[in-house]
């Protein structure tokens, strides 16, 4: 086991090597002095900086966690005045999703994807043993309120009057009760904002005695919200070779040739990319990779039959439970070429001591071999 750790510190107002040189770099100097500890690296962003912790193989996690934790508590007064606070995230193995779904089709759509990749989070979420499920890509939806500056002007108002009021409106309070004549009252204040009409009818302010509402100084809309990322998928010369089951490439609910027909063929076909969201799932600690990606997988082609459109695909990019089963596979296959176990004595040449030994599992050649305490070998018969 490999104790890893992510340190996200806040530095707001800062451009990247403002960051790098007053935060990341002293912290980095100041994080290898810590016992254990392998390598230190960051990376600095405006306003940001992530610094990434990793101790030695073999290090006790707990430990670990515990001695970052008290080194930065102990060397808080030298955080640079400015930095609004830090959080520690420890980076488990089991953070690494075991399965990664591709959503494509929908007419290219990046907002539907997005609503139908949140739709199969939501139900992938609840499949045994599954920690975490996510969604990457896609134009989340968003209500946009674009305010018009001319009416602005006319109506005397700011865009902080503005904003500060649709934040207000926006709030749920606690519920609160009151008696009247033996009975009690519950009272609370819920968020209405669920649609653009909803926030088209804010009332923003009074002008000349007159209500003055969110729609007549600003257009608000019900939509896709600005691209921050890009997830495209697209298939390379290797599409045309047999896909089996669950394995990468492979399009769930759905026959190969069926899918390239959509494609094209040929170099147009290789070289096309489409927008696509991802669905990444990771599993409980502990959990067996094999049975949980079989399952998500399982689950996936139900929802494929069951929710989905005719013109989306949902094809298996990423599924390491058959890697594990692989690699334990090839174990067993290697183990299987030892002798069965049986009991060997043999005598020690340095001592007049007979030791026993276990037939088999020092293998070479054909032959078996004793190990003593001393580092010797023997060749011995059973």
């Amino acid at each position: 086991m490999v104790p890893l750790a992510d340190v996200y510190v806040n530095f707001p107002g800062h451009t990247a090597a403002e960051v790098e040189q007053l935060v990341a770099s002293p912290l980095e100097r100041m994080l290898y002095q810590i016992d254990g500890v392998e390598y230190v690296y960051s990376m600095s962003r405006d306003d940001n900086a992530t610094i990434t912790v990793r101790f030695y193989v073999g290090q006790d996690r707990e430990r670990s966690l515990v001695k970052l934790f008290k080194k930065l508590n102990e060397n808080a007064q030298s955080i640079p005045v400015g930095v609004s606070g830090w959080v520690m995230k420890p980076v488990e193995i089991d953070d690494v999703p075991v399965v990664t779904l591709a959503v494509t089709g929908a007419d290219d759509n990046s907002y539907a994807l997005r609503r139908i990749g949140e739709e199969l989070v939501e139900r992938l979420a609840v499949v045994p043993k599954v920690s975490r499920a996510f969604l990457v890509g896609g134009q989340a939806r968003t209500i946009t309120i674009e305010l018009d500056p001319d009416r602005l002007l006319a109506y005397k108002m700011g865009i902080s009057e503005v904003r500060n009021t649709v934040s207000m409106s926006n709030v749920a309070s606690p519920a609160t009760s009151f008696s009247r004549m033996d009975r009690e009252f519950q009272v609370a204040v819920q968020p209405h904002l669920h649609s653009a009409a909803n926030v088209s009818d804010l009332v923003v302010g009074v002008v000349d005695d007159r209500p003055v509402f969110l729609k007549d100084i600003a257009n608000v809309s019900d939509g896709p919200d600005e691209v921050t990322n890009y997830v495209r998928h697209g298939w390379g010369a290797a599409s045309s070779f047999e896909k089996h089951e669950s394995t990468p490439g492979w399009v769930i609910s759905s026959s190969r040739t069926e899918h390239y027909d959509t494609h094209g063929s040929g170099d147009e076909a290789i070289n096309e990319s489409k927008p696509a969201v991802t669905i990444a799932v990771s599993k409980q600690k502990g959990a067996n990779a094999v049975q949980v990606s079989e399952a998500v997988i399982r689950e996936a082609n139900r929802l494929r039959t069951e929710i989905l459109p005719d013109d989306v695909q949902l094809i298996v990019t990423r599924n390491n439970g058959i890697v594990a089963n692989e690699k334990v596979n090839e174990l067993i296959e290697a183990l299987s070429f030892l002798s069965p176990l049986d009991v060997a004595t043999a005598q020690d040449p340095f001592s007049s001591r007979t030791f026993f030994g276990v037939h088999g599992l020092l293998n070479r050649g054909g032959h078996e071999f004793v190990r003593f305490s001393n580092g010797s070998a023997q060749n011995v018969a059973v």
